[in-house]
């Protein structure tokens, strides 16, 4: 399979299909430094970015600001002094799709 940072995000319908068991060891061996959290039934990646101090933590956040809206799919962040939580899902599946984990990789270059 291709590098998934490489790939688009494709429109993510409501009647999309989650991710399979098979293709959630796929993907996850993909991007290893992600993990699934369960919320409320509903799986997520999750990543925790660390920096030096908070104004690095900001800039990180911007550059993953753009990227998102680049690919219109959208993560939830938690920025903090030295530390940036990012969390992707599709919110209209209530689960994972193949875009979260495309989006996580791209994530993981911007600090490359």
């Amino acid at each position: 399979m291709s590098d998934l940072s490489e790939l688009k995000c494709e429109a993510c319908q409501i009647d999309a299909p989650k991710v399979t068991e098979q293709e959630l060891v796929e993907f996850s061996q993909m991007v290893p430094q992600w993990t699934v959290e369960n919320r409320d039934g509903i799986n997520q990646l999750e990543r925790v970015f660390k920096f030096k101090n908070f104004k690095l933590a900001m800039e990180f956040t911007n550059k993953l600001a753009d990227v998102a809206e680049a690919d219109f799919h959208h993560p939830g962040i938690l920025t903090e002094w030295g530390k940036v939580t990012v969390t992707w899902w599709s919110h209209s599946i209530k689960g994972l799709h193949k875009n979260d984990f495309i989006m996580a990789a791209k994530t993981n270059q911007l600090i490359n």
